[in-house]
């Protein structure tokens, strides 16, 4: 295993972190619907969690309304308990096996309670980060404890672990930033 394979691993783990916490930030209402709104909603179904969209299909039909069809009728009460639940501010009116979401207009606390949710968001991808840069510290460690790399060559490699973790931290500064900037626009 050469060091810069692992520099390598340890790049993509980071992309992974900022991908998944440009996901996560997505889900989050900003006034106008959108189907990635209900991403993060689970279903109890048929004995296990599930995500919504294995369920039901989830669609745009107005810029202030959400539709979901489930598929299974059995189905639909489940559908609606975790749509309540999910701590997304949401309402779902039944319609036979489909569910009109209508998308309140968002107050001031509801617009500082989602801006908390994306910093929570955001201390999430950080901290996965910082465990990537862990991992690669402890081998870097290793590899030369173990007399694979010499110590001027783990501590540049080191200085290059910890300047991909600040420029990664810094990238999920400037999105949190943008979608604060977004949620808090009327």
């Amino acid at each position: 295993m050469t060091a810069e394979v692992d520099l390598n691993d340890l790049k993509r783990r980071m992309e992974g972190a900022i991908n998944a916490f440009k996901h996560d930030i997505a889900s989050l209402r900003t006034g106008r619907a959108s189907s990635n709104l209900l991403d993060p909603v689970q279903v109890e179904a048929y004995g296990s969690r599930v995500p919504l969209n294995q369920v039901a299909n989830i669609t745009v039909p107005e810029p202030r309304m959400l539709g979901v069809s489930v598929w299974d009728k059995s189905m639909v009460g489940a559908v609606d308990r975790a749509i309540r639940e999910s701590n997304l501010g949401l309402n779902p009116i039944i319609d036979g096996q489909n569910l009109r979401i209508p998308l309140p207009e968002l107050n001031e606390e509801r617009r500082k309670s989602l801006v908390k949710i994306a910093h929570d968001y955001a201390e999430k991808a950080k901290v996965a980060v910082r465990h990537v840069r862990r991992d690669g510290m402890d081998g870097l460690k290793k590899a030369e404890k173990d007399g694979v790399i010499g110590q001027d060559e783990s501590r540049a490699q080191s200085d290059r672990v910890q300047k991909m973790t600040d420029d990664t931290i810094s990238e999920v500064d400037r999105l949190l930033a943008e979608k604060e900037k977004e949620i808090m626009q009327v």
